[in-house]
């Protein structure tokens, strides 16, 4: 695991989020995975978000699918692992993240959702989606994907 550094103004505690890796079967070929891309830099992620009232973290997971890319699906009771991050937060600061990470069976992917025309959307191969992410504890969850 990363050390985080604290500069002037961070947040010293560690925040969780909720994570979605979404996943379609791709035949004989195994599964793809959904990447989108974030609304401030134009990276490949996983859709996350804070955690939300009256929700556990697979439905926290699912919701903030849809939000961010139109996944409409069934997602995994318990997470298949985490990984952590720096969030830039709007002052500068960086917020140190644990990202709970729940496998999302897709069944559909909806034309319209709240953030669609502020992200793209793109379906990868697992070994092609690690390559295409910046975290390395997500890049392993990616590539070594297999749901159950």
């Amino acid at each position: 695991m990363k050390k985080v550094e604290l500069g002037a103004g961070a947040p010293q505690e560690t925040q969780s989020q909720f994570a979605a890796l979404c996943y379609r079967s791709a035949g004989k070929d195994g599964v793809e995975i959904l990447l989108i891309t974030s609304r401030d830099t134009g990276r490949w992620i996983i859709p996350k978000g804070w955690p939300m009232k009256g929700r556990n973290g697979s439905e926290t997971a699912l919701r903030e699918a849809f939000e961010e890319a139109g996944v409409e699906g069934k997602p995994a009771a318990t997470p298949i692992g985490v990984y952590s991050y720096d969030k830039v937060l709007d002052n500068g600061a960086l917020q140190p993240c644990i990202v709970s990470v729940f496998p999302v069976k897709v069944s559909k992917l909806r034309k319209k959702y709240p953030e669609v025309g502020q992200r793209t959307r793109r379906w990868f191969k697992p070994k092609k989606a690690a390559e295409k992410v910046n975290e390395e504890e997500l890049r392993a969850l990616l590539a070594n994907f297999a749901p159950a």
